[in-house]
């Protein structure tokens, strides 16, 4: 079986025009001042078990002495694994996390002794659509609702423990499923352990970072001006967008989209492939900053077919107005 996540899906970039970024205004996100990384930012934070997921977020205003900051998804205080913090500006673009997918690790008790092959079997069928309704505590409606299971990898069977991969639309309880497939066993089944592996472009891997981490990193930089570990904790905003189609403009259309202007054609100079009405984008300078969050108009086949007309209207602004001069005075110095 394939695990992949809507986030998996691999985008080709067009061309539509050639265009140069000109070094004295914006900056590449990698190379941001670390004042302004934090600022932009968003960390992989591997949550512990015990704390809420707003304690955490509480703990880390405290850590990084900032005002705002916002998780990608909430974890029950028992559960531990990747949740995505993100930080002052960025917390604009955390809620488009919601449509990555996410992917968990649990342990499934069974209450009876059941055949690996009937195991295997059950299991598969609960594999596309699935009907959930939230269980007595949760923070949501009771009502009986919709979610997509992208895939179930069973990775291990001992016993009554069956330990799976589970890759999922957001808002799915694994508790519930478990219970949901214990039922359809025969056997009765219980979650034992979860972890979150995975919410969209955020995994586990090299770029997950502890609280002890991050608050070592800041100390680091605030009494020794040493900011590369806290590079390492920090990643900036554009990581969040990994998963949404993307749309490159030239630098005299960054100044209008920052005012809030629709995007039109004529500032586009590429593209991903796919992109059809109605999607939301992430609009980007040629340094591979995030201007806005927009919708699309126009397909990707319209847009590199038109000269003129509106392409995607924006939804949300996350560049300072200022960071590119307006269009007029490019005129002026072209």
């Amino acid at each position: 079986m394939e695990c992949k996540l809507p986030s998996d899906v691999k985008r080709k970039i067009i061309v539509k025009s050639e265009a140069e970024t000109d070094p004295r205004y914006g900056c590449y996100p990698d190379e941001r001042p670390i004042e302004s990384l934090i600022e932009n930012g968003v960390i992989n934070l591997d949550k512990p078990a015990g704390p809420t997921s707003h304690e955490v977020v509480a703990w880390i205003k405290r850590i990084l002495n900032v005002k705002k900051a916002g998780h990608g998804g909430t974890l029950d205080p028992g559960v531990t694994g990747v949740l995505p913090i993100a930080l002052e500006n960025a917390t604009k673009v955390i809620q488009t996390l919601l449509p990555a997918g996410k992917e968990y690790v649990t342990v499934m008790y069974l209450h009876r002794d059941v055949p690996e092959d009937k195991i295997r079997e059950v299991v598969s069928e609960f594999v596309g659509e699935i009907y959930q309704r939230p269980p007595v505590r949760s923070s949501v409606k009771r009502r009986l609702r919709t979610r997509k299971i992208y895939y179930i990898k069973i990775l291990e069977i001992e016993g009554r423990n069956v330990l799976m991969r589970v890759g999922c639309q957001a808002g799915t309880y694994i508790r519930k499923l478990i219970f949901d497939i214990g039922e359809a066993l025969g056997s009765g089944a219980h979650m034992r352990e979860l972890r979150r592996t995975r919410t969209g472009p955020f995994k586990e891997d090299e770029t997950l970072v502890t609280l002890h981490d991050l608050v070592d990193a800041y100390h680091f930089w605030k009494e020794d001006g040493d900011e590369q570990f806290l590079r390492k904790c920090i990643q900036p905003v554009e990581r969040a967008l990994d998963h949404l189609p993307h749309i490159w403009v030239r630098d005299s259309a960054v100044d209008a989209l920052c005012h809030g202007a629709h995007l039109t054609v004529p500032g586009i100079v590429k593209l991903h492939e796919g992109i059809k009405p109605g999607d939301l984008v992430a609009i980007f300078t040629l340094k591979d900053e995030v201007i806005a969050l927009g919708r699309a108009v126009m397909s990707t086949e319209e847009i590199l077919k038109k000269s003129k007309g509106i392409a995607a209207t924006i939804d949300r602004v996350i560049m300072k107005r200022g960071t590119y001069p307006s269009w007029k005075e490019f005129k002026k110095s072209g």
